[in-house]
C-alpha cells in the first residue's frame, strides 16, 4: 500500500522533468514544438497529394508529429520522415506511431484512402531524432516544414544545394527569403496561416 501513495509525486515529478526538457529544448531551437490546426493539415495534405506516384516526404522538425501522421493517413504512395532533436516529443510521436500501428494490425481501420484503401503507417512514417541543419535532403521529393524565419534562412542554401529538380518545399507561415513560392495558400483558420510551396 506504501507504494500507491507515492505514484501521484512519482508522476508529478517525471512531468515536471518532462517540461523543463522541452523548455530547455526549446530555448535553444529558438521554437517550441506547435501542432498545426486541422484547416493547415488539410492544405499541406492536398500539396502533398500534388507531388507525382510514390514519393519520400521530409518532415524538418516534426514536433508531436501529428502533421507526419495526418499526411501519411491521406496521402496514398507516399513516405514520410520526421526529423526532430526534442526527446520528448519525438518519443510522444513515435509511441502514437506504434500505437496505430498495433490498432491496424488489431482490424481497427486507421485511414481510409482513394478509393476505399486501407491506409498503413507500416513503412511509411518513421520519427528520427535529427538535426534538420546537418541532415541530408538529396533523397527528398518533398520537404514539410513549421519551422521560424531564422530556421528557414538557415535551410534556403541547403535546399537549393541539395534537394534533387522537382521537389517541393510547403512551409506553414514561413517564407524561403530568396526563393519565390510557386503559390501561396491562406488557410480557413482563425490566423489565416499562410502556406508556401516552393519547386526546386
Amino acid at each position: 500500500m506504501m507504494i500507491i501513495q507515492y505514484i501521484p509525486w512519482l508522476i508529478a515529478v517525471l512531468t515536471l522533468i518532462a517540461v523543463i526538457c522541452i523548455v530547455i529544448v526549446s530555448w535553444k531551437n529558438g521554437i517550441s514544438p506547435m501542432p498545426a490546426s486541422r484547416p493547415v493539415r488539410q492544405v499541406v495534405i492536398e500539396e502533398v497529394n500534388l507531388i507525382p506516384g510514390y514519393a519520400d516526404i521530409m518532415e524538418a522538425g516534426s514536433g508531436w508529429g501529428t502533421l507526419g501522421m495526418d499526411v501519411v493517413k491521406h496521402c496514398p504512395g507516399k513516405r514520410l520522415t520526421g526529423i526532430e532533436n526534442s526527446l520528448i516529443p519525438l518519443w510522444a510521436s513515435q509511441w502514437l506511431t506504434w500505437l496505430s500501428k498495433g490498432l491496424h494490425r488489431a482490424g481497427a481501420v486507421i485511414g481510409t484512402g482513394r478509393g476505399g484503401q486501407r491506409n498503413s503507417f507500416k513503412g511509411r512514417l518513421r520519427f528520427i531524432r535529427g538535426n534538420i541543419y546537418t541532415c541530408s535532403y538529396a533523397h527528398a521529393d518533398g520537404v514539410i516544414c513549421y519551422l521560424f524565419p531564422g530556421a528557414m534562412t538557415r535551410l534556403a542554401d541547403k535546399f537549393k544545394r541539395e534537394l534533387p529538380p522537382g521537389a517541393r518545399v510547403i512551409s506553414v507561415c514561413f517564407a524561403l527569403p530568396g526563393k519565390e513560392p510557386l503559390r501561396t495558400i491562406t488557410c480557413r483558420d482563425a490566423l489565416r496561416t499562410k502556406v508556401y510551396v516552393y519547386a526546386f
